[in-house]
Formats: structure tokens, C-alpha cells, sequence
């Protein structure tokens, strides 16, 4: 008969490991002798052997009974299989940990879905600020939180648009105006390009329809500049006042 140390000893684990299997019903708890110590046989050795087997191969200790109970070798396959299946779906949800652990230092990687980084990629080569392409990115994270659906959509014409020199030019306007005066003249101008542009843009759009979007949506996609602008606030005061003469204008 043996104690509970010698029975670790041959199993190789631990007496705390022994006694959790005790505490989960793994293993048949014996009898105490005399003394008060608990006295183990060669079929607790066998027992203990195949639990920790089982264990080490990763079976979840609250399976080990369905596997070690099965009647016949098929209900064990299939409790293995069952298993087996289970620790790959693990496996793979510790693998996209590890890789969205390794973008963290990645902002676009990390909050936007692989349409969203490509677009990043290739707005990051027209070399905007590094504000402005946080900005973007932002915004991007945002409209993915706030009306997934609809910025799905857009974002085909939005990469379109990145080979669209006016487009572009447009962009880079923005970028320059960061640190202007909101009194700069240029302003102006620039908001007249982009009154022309947008008309452009809207005649020739596919984009979807925005009116059965909730008017709180709107408001914090359209509320937020990603950016602590004056000049670019002053900006969307000059552009909104040019698009709405331009919508009075008769035709």
C-alpha cells in the first residue's frame, strides 16, 4: 500500500494535483487507515496514470470522466474527436490574440478590418501628416462602431478616390490648412475647390442613401474632425455656405 507521496512520486505530479482529483471525483478517494493516512493500491497507480495522461494531452479535467467512462473504443474516438475539436477552436482563438497582442503598438491594425488597413496603407503613401492619417484613422474607427454597414459600403469609393488627383490634391489642401489662422484667405479657396469637388463627387456617386440613418449617428459621425482645427471648422462653415448657394442656384 502506498502513501500519497510515493503515489505522486510514481505518477509524477504533485500531492495537491492528487488531492484536486480527489475534490473533482477523478479519482476514487481510499479509505484512511488506522493512523488517519490515506493508503493507496497499484489500481489508484493505473487510475492516476490515465487521468494524468489525459490531462497532459489536454483534455479539460471536467472531460476526463466522459472519456474514461466511455463503453466502447468508438465512444471513446468520438469523445476524443469532440475534444480534439475543442482545443483546435482554442488554439485558434489564442493564435488571433497573439496577433491582434503584436498590432497593439498599431492602432489601424489592431481596431479596423482588413478593407479599412488596406485603404490606410495606400492613403499613407500620398504622405499626409501624421495628425491627418490619425485623424482618418479615427474616423475609420468610428464609423466601424457607429454604422458598420454604411461605412462598408462607402469605403470601395473612398479607395477609389485615392487615385483621383483632385481628390488627393484636396486631401493635401486639408493637411497644409492644419495650422492656418481660421482668418487665412486661402481658406477661401480652398473651400471653393472643395465645393467643387463635392458637387463632382455627388453627381457621380453610388453611394447609398443616408436617410433612414438615425439623426444621433449622423450627428457624431459628422461632429467629430479627429483634429482640434480651427481652420478646418472655419472650413466646413465655408463649404456648407457654398454648397447650399450652389444648391439655390437655378438650372
Amino acid at each position: 500500500m502506498l502513501t500519497i507521496g510515493q503515489l505522486a512520486a510514481h505518477a509524477g505530479v504533485s500531492t495537491k494535483a492528487i488531492r484536486v482529483y480527489h475534490a473533482k471525483g477523478l479519482l476514487p478517494e481510499p479509505e484512511r487507515d488506522a493512523s488517519g493516512y490515506r493508503r493507496y493500491d497499484a489500481q489508484a497507480i493505473i487510475d492516476l496514470t490515465r487521468i494524468v495522461t489525459l490531462a497532459q494531452a489536454g483534455v479539460p479535467l471536467a472531460r476526463i470522466p466522459d472519456v474514461l467512462n466511455a463503453d466502447t473504443e468508438k465512444d471513446t474516438a468520438e469523445q476524443i474527436d469532440r475534444i480534439d475539436t475543442e482545443l483546435r477552436n482554442h488554439i485558434r482563438r489564442l493564435q488571433q490574440r497573439r496577433t491582434r497582442l503584436r498590432h497593439l503598438d498599431q492602432p489601424d491594425r489592431l481596431c479596423l478590418p482588413a478593407e479599412a488597413i488596406e485603404y490606410m496603407e495606400r492613403l499613407r503613401a500620398i504622405g499626409l501628416s501624421e495628425r491627418h492619417e490619425h485623424a482618418i484613422r479615427d474616423g475609420f474607427i468610428l464609423s466601424y462602431a457607429v454604422a458598420p454597414d454604411i461605412t462598408r459600403s462607402i469605403l470601395p469609393t473612398r479607395t477609389a478616390l485615392l487615385d483621383d488627383e483632385e481628390y488627393v490634391a484636396m486631401l493635401r489642401g486639408y493637411d497644409d490648412a492644419i495650422d492656418w489662422s481660421p482668418d487665412d484667405p486661402r481658406l477661401d479657396q480652398l473651400a471653393a475647390a472643395a465645393a467643387r469637388l463635392t458637387q463632382r463627387m455627388t453627381m457621380a456617386s453610388d453611394l447609398p442613401s443616408f436617410d433612414r440613418v438615425p439623426h444621433e449617428t449622423i450627428e457624431i459621425l459628422t461632429g467629430h474632425l479627429g483634429i482640434d482645427c480651427p481652420a478646418w471648422e472655419r472650413l466646413d462653415e465655408l463649404l456648407t455656405r457654398r454648397l447650399t448657394d450652389q444648391a439655390h442656384v437655378p438650372r
